[in-house]
């Protein structure tokens, strides 16, 4: 004769899949504070990257308003504020090429910039020094009537790893689409953890291919974070993939620790779309102990 109870296991397994449907929902829009970035826009970096200087840190300074100088929409008033700040930077730091870059780029979007009369004699000296040869050679970059000469876009096309162990060495790879050859050279921006200065690095590039590593004694618990930037023969960013605001990210787990595969966090990028179809194996004794398995389906309406 039957069980009665033959069919207990039904309400149980929807309970169950009801409930692993709700820890995917909460997963997937529940807040990640560790991980979480948020984009800054190109006038609170600008900001940011004044204070930085204002304060001496000057490296910090260059690494910030880059940022901003390739924030998708900044206005040309933000971009000519940009090159300014990042003239004064190069010029303390004594990197004249660099420096020339900044102001070259500045007068391209407006040839009669004059600094205040109350700025330093050393900023204004240069300015006007770099203007003169400017105009010399004929304003290159000066945008002229007649067909259109805008630069293509610059693409830096890079996947980040998932996860690495502590202490091992990063080996990094990716391409760069420059359709007008204008890239010179590429640089590696990497820190352990979230706080501290971005150390530097020379990345290997030739044939629009890149390769870099980070080094391993940066790889430290809990994550390690860099960025990779391009850069045109007057050292001004042209591309970039993260930025020192929002740099990209590697998972490095405590010794023993849960993998990254293991931490609800990774379930924080993935789109609700994934909740649409969840299959559930359920394994069930029924009260004649023999075993059996259930498929409970569950599909969003």
């Amino acid at each position: 004769m039957p069980s009665t109870r033959s069919g207990w296991w039904l309400p149980t397994a929807l309970s169950l899949a009801l409930g692993l449907l709700t820890f995917v929902v909460v997963a997937t829009t529940a807040p990640a504070p560790a991980f979480a970035q948020k984009k800054q826009s190109a006038k609170a970096l600008i900001k940011k990257g004044q204070d930085q200087f204002d304060e001496q840190l000057y490296e910090e300074s260059i690494q910030t308003l880059s940022a901003a100088l390739m924030r998708p929409g900044i206005a040309k008033k933000e971009k000519i504020r940009v090159y300014q700040l990042l003239a004064y930077n190069y010029i303390v730091l004594q990197r004249d090429e660099e420096a020339d870059g900044a102001v070259r780029g500045l007068l391209v979007l407006d040839p009669k910039y004059a600094l205040p009369e109350t700025e330093s004699p050393r900023f204004r000296d240069f300015f006007e020094k770099t203007r003169e040869t400017w105009n010399d050679e004929g304003r290159p970059g000066l945008e002229v009537d007649g067909p259109d000469t805008t630069a293509k876009p610059v693409v830096i096309k890079h996947t980040a790893p998932a996860q690495v162990s502590s202490g091992l060495t990063v080996s990094l790879d990716g391409k760069i689409d420059d359709p007008d050859a204008v890239v010179d050279k590429v640089i590696l921006f990497y820190r352990a953890g979230t706080e501290g200065k971005f150390e530097q690095k020379r990345v290997n590039f030739a044939m629009r291919k890149f390769t870099v590593d980070i080094p391993g004694d940066a790889v430290e618990p809990p994550l390690v974070e860099y960025y990779i930037q391009a850069v045109d023969t007057d050292g001004l960013p042209v591309a970039t993939r993260g930025d020192v605001e929002n740099p990209l990210r590697i998972a490095v787990p405590e010794e023993g620790g849960a993998s990254v595969v293991e931490s609800p966090w990774l379930w924080v990028p993935v789109s609700l779309a994934v909740v649409a179809a969840v299959v559930i194996p359920i394994v069930i004794v029924s009260t004649q102990q023999r075993d059996s398995t259930v498929t409970v389906n569950v599909f969003d309406p």
